[in-house]
């Protein structure tokens, strides 16, 4: 029974059982649950998740807004100890930050919902790119793509770098956020963040993008106009006009 277990970890008990009897031994089902029990296979055990085979997903320069969103999670802990996650999405064309949830839990469910706020009033995107946490292999965040028409840009395992974009812009939030100040609340980890947002998008220039601030680069290449850019402000976010001289 213990090579059989361990060719065949999925195995219940009565699928051991009938493999037994295959092999001509016609012990009674008791006897061969109590042999089961003393081998402690009745305890759950859970199987090595496994994934699909990823195909290389090479990272691209977008040229229109929307065309790639990135998402990814971070973790830090407040002053009392307790730990809380964040939920970072930017546009991969202008490295803009659409938004960054704060919550001590962050489940599929949040994920969509809080895409679903961000499609309200920026517009759907063409396709995401992600890593393979459960909350995004999950059929919560699938199928509702699916749903949506949203193309899932999945990495490989083990490549952060696939997800570039997004990696390099949750190395400035450490650095300038999370590294540099002591929380004693989530309400301070918000009000902090939402600061650093519109900092981020209105006032910081990114060497990626020829020291233009992600709101400056559409205008500067041609994938947007003041119009749109005024309609595509966060609704808790300052529009700052930019000169086009």
């Amino acid at each position: 029974m213990q090579e059989l277990a361990t060719a065949h970890p999925a195995y219940g008990f009565r699928k051991l059982l009938s493999c037994l009897r295959r092999k001509g031994n016609a012990w009674n089902h008791k006897r061969v649950y109590r042999v089961y029990k003393l081998l402690k296979l009745n305890k759950k055990r859970r199987g090595k998740r496994r994934l699909p085979t990823r195909v290389k997903q090479p990272l691209v320069q977008q040229q229109e807004l929307n065309s790639s969103w990135s998402m990814d999670f971070m973790s830090d802990s407040l002053a009392s100890g307790n730990k809380f996650r964040t939920l970072n999405v930017i546009d991969d064309c202008n490295r803009e930050a659409l938004a960054i949830e704060v919550a001590t839990s962050i489940g599929a469910k949040s994920v969509v919902r809080t895409l679903e706020q961000l499609i309200d009033w920026r517009g759907k995107p063409k396709t995401i790119r992600v890593d393979n946490g459960p909350e995004f292999t999950s059929a919560d965040f699938t199928l509702w793509c699916e749903k949506e028409r949203i193309g899932i840009q999945f990495t490989q395992p083990g490549k952060p770098m696939q997800n570039g974009f997004i990696e390099r812009f949750n190395g400035s939030y450490r650095r300038e956020i999370l590294d540099s100040y002591l929380f004693f609340d989530l309400d301070e980890v918000r009000q902090l963040t939402n600061d650093w947002i519109e900092h981020y998008n209105t006032q910081r220039p990114h060497e990626a993008l020829a020291n233009h601030t992600p709101k400056e680069w559409p205008l500067k290449k041609g994938s947007g106009n003041m119009e749109n850019l005024t309609s595509l402000a966060r609704p808790d976010q300052k529009v700052y006009h930019i000169p086009t001289s």
